[in-house]
């Protein structure tokens, strides 16, 4: 079943009853946490996450092959249409993969496709297009989906950072986040996005977002959704400012019998954090730059590495470490088990088999280590920028972006090599192997290969039960409140219910309790409905629930329906923009209030803000905007407009240009006029998004502010494969110079 792009005429009104249904289905769907979590899937052939089942790299499975070629020798199928650099997954004999969708088109976008493990046959495919990102089309698939194998929904967050939970059946979807214009996610150049995990009834996705209020400034910070509903249930950051995006996908574990996830952060930490709740239980600093290494942790010991500069010592690059995850607060570097510097690891996970911890390091270093002291037992060169290993039937299967593919079997010194195998020419390997049903799955650059024996009998050990979460108990004394939905979006007068509930220090979820509510703006009752404010403004609200001496807010912003106007009387950014504030300034000019978008912003001088609803279509924004010039070289901003999930642009080349994924200005979508224009001058932009039989039409047009607005549109193209919806928004790149914005409206058509 193919999903097509289908024109979204629901009414903002519409949209709103449909949140505040949800809202209601978590309350009334919410089923308490049990004190002891199943964090594996059941049947070990289901490799449900791309590090399998144990979420690291192990496979029980038996009756492996040692060898194969891609000229076809133990190839039980091979397909190009579904070469990709995302590490597939499989549940109930299907397997999911991210690849492109019609690349090299003016169709292209990223999809997810179910297909028959067996045969290679596609069941479906869900596509979408791939908007207002900087990441180049061959980095779709950076992060790969998860499947929940108690629910069958699949999850993945795309390179545009849409976040979308499907029925792994049928290919629906059953809901979706556009985290970048509701969270401020930053999908940049690296295209580094993260991987979902599931926890109970949640979903866990982190990014590096620059949202509203508190969490404007930028942070990798993680976001808990309802894994049924999508509605946010808790909402954690990590240390503001980070220098990097980051891609370690969090190790779900224990640690003294309490549930943790594991991840290395943005800003160059590695993070314990409780997984219902979103605290942090403890931090080590490892770099000063983010850690895109997934950790791996056995028995209580963390293991880990990252190729940056050392904390500890900043004249020192990379180092492999371990650590007592058993510790609580601030981890000191005196406190770690060992560290293993001037070794870098970037991306493949640390593999722990049989007493020995096996790391491939990013220049292709394969290193096998002492876990207890971290010595270096064995040392050999395989490649470059390896992916994570995999384990299964006394082998280890690794491979390297040139194309080569090995198999190891682990020995008393090292490893043996048994077989090397070489793809073909300019073939790329950028995924891990997965080990489901007797046989292996290979992406490539080139093909997506199935590898096994025809006659090979499957056979699996069982999954050992994984180290137990301590029973609640009588731990019924309330550490922790938490009221949901954390992050919701209401229209003036809507009401909504809100729910609280209790953990203990463990993060082990009591019960749902009565708390005391207030808000400090609009009403909330005892029962905790609230109402939003009736006025049509667009406004915030905290809501507050209080239990005994503990506390929790929930936070709300109020959208009116169009129309939107916004003049900056009140000398302020306004407060329910995504991603504006930190980037923005009030300024006066010639008594005039209005917005300056800063140059002194490290990596936030070009950017991107939204102003509300995804769901809406078919209207027109328009603001004044005003260049500086350089000092140096004369340069001017680049300015703009968002509508509909495209660029209005006007640029530094005296060009004014409609686009939506920047990286494929010439294939995807775009249209550029020639408009020359000056610094120092005030002009008015004006853009516009059209939809009509299964098209939209956008239209763009600049003027000097004070002369009569053109009748004709100065740019206008016609999108054959449409962004439907989408929030009006900003756009901007104040690095070579800064820019004023005033009298912003949105309205109509």
């Amino acid at each position: 079943m193919k999903r097509q792009v289908r024109l979204n005429r629901t009414s903002s009104l519409h949209q709103f009853r449909r949140f505040e249904i949800c809202i209601r289905v978590i309350i009334v769907s919410f089923i308490s946490f049990c004190s002891c979590t199943q964090l594996w899937a059941e049947q070990p052939a289901d490799w449900f996450q791309w590090r399998g089942p144990e979420a690291n790299g192990i496979s029980r499975e038996k009756n492996l092959p040692e060898t194969w070629s891609t000229k076809g020798e133990n190839v039980l199928w091979a397909k190009e249409e579904y070469a990709s650099r995302s590490t597939p997954i499989t549940l109930n004999g299907r397997l999911y993969i991210v690849t492109r969708y019609k690349p090299e088109s003016q169709q292209e976008g990223e999809q997810l496709v179910c297909l028959n493990a067996d045969t290679g046959e596609e069941i479906w495919s869900h596509h979408h297009n791939v908007f207002l990102s900087d990441a180049p089309a061959e980095r779709v698939g950076w992060s790969s989906p998860i499947a929940d194998p108690k629910t069958g929904y699949i999850y993945w967050l795309g390179l545009g950072c849409q976040f979308v939970c499907l029925n792994g059946e049928t290919g629906e979807t059953v809901w979706e986040h556009a985290m970048s214009e509701e969270y401020g996610m930053l999908s940049t150049y690296g295209g580094r996005t993260n991987f979902p995990i599931v926890f109970d009834d949640l979903v866990i996705i982190s990014g590096v977002m620059t949202q509203w209020g508190e969490n404007a400034v930028p942070a990798h910070r993680f976001v808990a959704f309802d894994k049924k509903t999508g509605g946010a249930v808790w909402f954690s950051g990590t240390r503001p400012r980070p220098e990097d995006t980051t891609y370690s996908t969090p190790f779900l574990t224990t640690f003294n019998g309490q549930a943790a996830m594991v991840f290395g952060a943005g800003d160059g930490f590695m993070y314990a954090m409780q997984p219902r709740t979103g605290r942090i239980i403890w931090k080590y600093d490892c770099s000063n730059r983010g850690i895109n290494t997934p950790p791996l942790v056995v028995d209580g010991s963390v293991y880990c590495g990252h190729r940056e500069q050392n904390s500890y010592d900043t004249r020192v690059l990379g180092a492999i470490f371990a650590l007592n995850g058993n510790l609580k607060g601030e981890i000191k570097e005196d406190q770690i088990k060992w560290k293993i510097p001037s070794h870098s690891v970037e991306g493949s996970q640390p593999m722990f088999v049989n007493g020995r911890l096996y790391v491939i390091e990013d220049g292709g270093n394969f290193v096998v280590i002492d876990p207890e002291n971290g010595n270096i037992i064995f040392e050999k060169k395989i490649g470059r920028r390896p992916g994570s290993m995999v384990y299964g039937d006394g082998k280890i299967y690794a491979c390297e972006q040139t194309g080569n593919f090995w198999i190891f079997e682990p020995t008393e010194d090292g490893v043996k090599e048994i077989k090397r195998i070489r793809t073909s020419n300019g073939e790329e390997i950028l995924a891990s192997p997965i080990i489901s049903g007797g046989k292996i799955f290979l992406a490539t650059t080139k093909k997506l290969y199935c590898i096994g024996s025809k006659d090979a009998v499957v056979d699996s050990d069982p999954i050992p039960a994984p180290q137990a979460e301590t029973q609640r108990g009588d731990n019924d004394e309330v550490a922790h409140i938490q009221i949901a939905p954390v992050e919701a979006m209401l229209a003036p007068g809507q009401s909504t219910p809100y729910q609280v509930r209790a953990y203990n220090s463990r993060g082990q979820f009591i019960r749902v309790v009565e708390a005391e509510f207030s808000t400090d703006a609009g009403t909330i009752n005892a029962n905790g409905v609230y109402a939003a404010p009736a006025e049509a403004q667009h406004s915030v609200a905290m809501i507050t629930a209080k239990f005994g001496e503990l506390s929790s807010t929930a936070r709300v912003r109020v959208l009116p329906d169009l129309p939107w106007s916004f003049d900056f009387s009140d000398k302020k950014v306004p407060v329910t923009w995504i991603g504006a504030a930190y980037r923005h300034q009030p300024k006066e000019m010639d008594g005039e209030s209005m917005l300056v978008k800063i140059a002194t912003i490290p990596k936030g001088t070009r950017s991107q803000s939204w102003m509300g609803w995804t769901t809406l279509h078919d209207y027109t924004i328009e603001a004044e905007v005003y260049s500086t010039a350089n000092e140096s070289n004369g340069r001017r901003a680049d300015m703009g407009l968002i509508n509909q999930r495209y660029t209005l642009d006007l640029m530094d080349k005296d060009q004014l240009q409609i686009r939506s994924w920047t990286p494929r200005l010439e294939l995807r979508f775009a249209k550029s006029q020639p408009f020359e224009w000056s610094a120092n001058q005030w002009y008015h932009l004006k853009f516009q998004a059209e939809n009509q039989d299964g098209k939209v039409t956008l239209r763009g047009k600049a003027w000097r502010k004070g002369e009569p607005e053109p009748e004709q549109w100065t740019v206008e193209a016609t999108d054959e494969t449409p962004n439907a919806t989408g929030s009006p928004g900003l756009f901007g790149n104040s690095s070579t110079a800064e820019f004023y914005i005033d009298n912003v409206k949105v309205y109509r058509n």
